[in-house]
Order: structure tokens, then sequence, then C-alpha cells
């Protein structure tokens, strides 16, 4: 059995402890303090460190962390150079294990070139390539590649548990809503993720099945965005591209 703890970081990161019968991971640890009281609290001990890409906020406390539990670094491959004390690289093609765990990689490219998804069974660490209710920004990308990236998440199964890397539900779900208005199982995931904030406590996890009901960035082929958008025959990779490009300013 595999425990998964929240631990909120900075000001919207959500790092996460991953608990095995004899491993610990923490993926993304943004700074190390956090991470440290989470561990003491659990009495558990570190023995990894899983980035799913480079930025700072994701990967601040990797060094600290490092030095104080002895911790092994995994992370993108394909972006070793800019992954700090990184010790083993991992690609969609290596896949990896931890304590006999077999860990899923997907290369998810976009919001940086070598974004990566760590899947453990029936969960998913996303980073920030998908969001709940949302996607991550196309700093390294473009529309078709982050579209092909999203595309291959949608295939995990629908029961698939998405842990991403920031609390942007509740301003995400706004959004969706100005482009698809008459969906109920957004209004209604908008009134649980509202009462959710209120009571202090993290959106984390959603799941597959419910990001494709209410993600407008997985849903490009909706009708009702499309014709929000006026591009009711326009290709997907157009439609995603005007939904970034509408988030981007809102």
């Amino acid at each position: 059995m595999i425990e998964i703890a929240v631990v909120p970081c900075l000001a919207d990161n959500y790092a996460y402890l991953v608990k095995g019968p004899d491993f610990c991971a923490v993926v993304d640890p943004s700074q190390a303090p956090p991470i440290e009281a989470a561990l003491a609290a659990r009495r558990w001990r570190l023995t990894h460190i899983l980035n799913t890409h480079h930025h700072l906020d994701h990967t601040g406390g990797n060094l600290d962390l490092k030095q104080r539990f002895g911790a092994k670094v995994v992370g993108p491959g394909k972006d070793a150079a800019r992954i700090p004390g990184l010790d083993i690289g991992v690609t969609e093609a290596s896949g990896w294990q931890i304590g006999g765990e077999m860990v899923e990689v997907l290369e998810v490219p976009g919001h940086t070139r070598g974004a990566i998804t760590f899947v453990m069974g029936g969960d998913a660490f996303t980073g920030d390539t998908l969001f709940a209710m949302g996607c991550g920004a196309l700093f390294e990308g473009d529309p078709a590649m982050m579209w092909a990236s999203l595309s291959k998440l949608m295939q995990l199964p629908g029961a698939t548990k998405i842990y991403c890397g920031h609390e942007y539900t509740q301003k995400n779900a706004r959004f969706a809503l100005t482009l698809e208005p008459g969906n109920p199982a957004l209004a209604q995931r908008m009134d649980a993720v509202t009462a959710t904030r209120a009571r202090g406590e993290p959106t984390m996890p959603s799941t597959m099945e419910l990001e494709k009901a209410t993600n407008p960035f997985l849903r490009v082929s909706s009708a009702e965005i499309r014709a929000a958008l006026g591009m009711q025959a326009a290709d997907d990779i157009a439609v995603f591209a005007e939904v970034r490009r509408r988030k981007d300013s809102f």
C-alpha cells in the first residue's frame, strides 16, 4: 500500500510525500522546511526526491533535502542539466522502479521541454502540465506540443488520481465557466471546489475522469466551447491554442 500526503509549500505550490513499505519519496519539493516538518510529523525518512520539471518552485528544496537525508534525486533525463542534484535521469523508454514499485514515466513537454509525469499505480503526478481544470503555460513549447502531451495523459484510466503542482483550481474553474457555463458537471465542481477552499483544504487529488468532464483544455471538442470561441470548424490544436491564449490574459 502507498500513502500520499499533500504538503503545501510557498504561496500555492504542492509537494507530495509518497510512502511505500520501504521507501519515501517527495515529488516537487519547492523548499525543504515544509517537507522536513511533514516527514517529522509522520516519522518518515526520505529516500527519494522526484522532479517533474526544472522550475525552481519544484526543485528548490532538492539540495537541502538531499544533503540532510542522502535521498536520491530522480528527474527528467532529457533535462538533466537543469535538475539540481540529479542522480537518476529517467525517460519514457526507461521507466523506473522504487521499492519494487513500477513507475511509468510519461514525457509531456510543453510547459518545459523536459517535463515528465510520474505514474505509480493509480496515481499520476503531473507537475505543471495538467492542473485541476487547467494546464501549464507554454513557456518552452507550442500548442501542438502541449496538446499532444495532454492527449497522452488523457489515455490514463478515468479513475487515475491526478496530483498537480499548484492550487489554481478555483481560478481555473472561474475561467472554465466563461467558456462552458452550460456544463452541469462544471457547475457542480465549482460548488465543490468553493466549499473545499472555504474549509482551507486542498483540492487535490482530482481524477482523470473529472478532468475530462470539466477541464476546458481537455474539452476542445465541446460544441459549447467551440461556439463560445467562434471556432466550430477549427481543428483541435487551434481550439486548444485559443483556450490557452484566453487563459493567459484571464
